[in-house]
């Protein structure tokens, strides 16, 4: 994520901030779960942690495909105080059907 920030940023003139937040324990891989499972195995895995918080951010990710992690990123962000969380994403990969 950090590379696929470069650009934008540079581009931009926007700091890119790696210190907004942390994971908070080990998650499973997305990839081998459903829709539903993603949701759950994301729920609680961050926190915010940055003393001075921007009114706005993007989160960068390469790929979407259910959004769990990143509504879950977004959620703790705007819990935090940040006002408008963003998602900016290269490609949109096809959810795995529900379960």
């Amino acid at each position: 994520a950090y590379e696929l920030a470069r650009p934008p940023a540079r581009a931009l003139q926007l700091p890119i901030r790696m210190d907004l937040c942390a994971r908070t324990r080990a998650t499973r891989d997305q990839a081998t779960l459903r829709a539903h499972e993603r949701r759950r195995n994301v729920v609680g895995a961050f926190v915010a942690t940055g003393a001075v918080l921007p009114r706005h951010v993007a989160v960068i990710d390469d790929v979407l495909t259910t959004g769990s992690t990143c509504d879950e990123l977004a959620r703790v962000l705007k819990r935090a105080g940040i006002e408008r969380v963003d998602v900016w994403v290269i490609a949109r990969a096809t959810p795995p059907r529900p379960s």
